[in-house]
């Protein structure tokens, strides 16, 4: 399992950075590092392109021994000792950010673990997901969106599209904003409660579906006017961002606390944010409009 889900993360980096690239007009930035303790990855950054100021797509393979802390930050309720702070860790993370304020941002990451020798029940499990942050609220672009991961996880005993909208929505609470970071998606962790070879079948649909969850979203919004305003409302959206990955995200806590490369864990950052001193939005705009969605998140596919 170990080699094939390596090998699915490194097909589906080459398909979305195929799509990026002819999208973008810019080629993208590779490097390929090597972790001390033990593996590494390859991280391949656009920037200076026509569409997005900056997006990522990083595929990690690593292994070593896990520190406390970096045990105690990965969640879940696991609990590791002795030889099982040991551990196997493969995976992909995209953040694409769009120039355009029309256009949203996207994440998404799936990925595999194993502590010990993975033999023990409950020593393997599937987490991941993807989710969407718009500046602006287009509600086809939020249906669609929602709609192809329902899709994914209808295919497929082990998922839960209920359960893991519910999770993404919970997961992605900047609690002192009193609002999610985006319009949700899926979030799940610790699956394994099929076998390891179903389990990866829906991780990998996940994955296969990423470009037509979001691709059609980005060419109807990429070359729409936007007004300065608008530049800085993406810019304040964007600070929000920044706050929830650096104060809350278990992922950017576990690369820390594990070695990990530092430019491939903070890769997810937008090139540029923008925190204003009590910045008000005004009673029925637009900007009013996507708050009442963060932060009282709606069931998308409800209509």
């Amino acid at each position: 399992m170990r080699q094939k889900m390596a090998e699915m993360v490194h097909r589906i980096q080459d398909e979305i950075c195929q799509v990026l690239r002819e999208i973008d007009g810019v080629d993208y930035r590779q490097d390929e590092w090597t972790r001390e303790e033990g593996g590494g990855g390859r991280s391949r950054v656009f920037s200076d392109g026509k569409v997005f100021e900056k997006a990522g797509v990083n595929v990690s393979i690593v292994h070593g021994t896990l520190s406390p802390q970096a045990a105690k930050s990965m969640g879940g309720g696991h609990e590791l000792k002795g030889a099982d702070l040991d551990f196997f860790a493969t995976g992909i993370s995209l953040v694409l950010h769009p120039l355009n304020p029309m256009a949203p941002t996207v994440h998404a990451n799936y990925r595999y673990f194993e502590r010990g020798d993975g033999n023990k029940p409950g020593s393997w499990w599937f987490g991941g997901g993807a989710d969407l942050t718009p500046s602006y609220l287009f509600e086809e672009d939020a249906i669609h969106f929602h709609q192809i991961l329902k899709d994914s996880c209808d295919r497929h005993d082990v998922a839960d599209y209920d359960h893991f909208k519910q999770w993404c929505d919970d997961y992605f609470h900047i609690k002192h904003r009193g609002e999610r970071r985006g319009l949700g998606g899926l979030f799940f962790d610790d699956i394994n409660k099929a076998s390891r070879e179903d389990c990866f079948a829906f991780v990998t649909d996940c994955a296969e579906s990423f470009l037509e969850s979001y691709i059609p979203i980005l060419m109807r919004r990429k070359d729409l006017p936007y007004r300065e305003e608008h530049k800085q409302w993406q810019q304040i959206r964007r600070g929000r961002y920044v706050e929830f990955n650096l104060v809350y995200d278990r992922g950017t806590t576990f690369g820390l606390t594990t070695n990990g490369r530092i430019e491939s864990i903070l890769m997810s950052l937008p090139l540029t944010a923008r925190w204003e001193y009590c910045h008000e939005v005004e009673e029925g705009s637009e900007e009013a409009r996507l708050l009442q969605y963060l932060r009282k998140p709606k069931d998308w596919l409800d209509q």
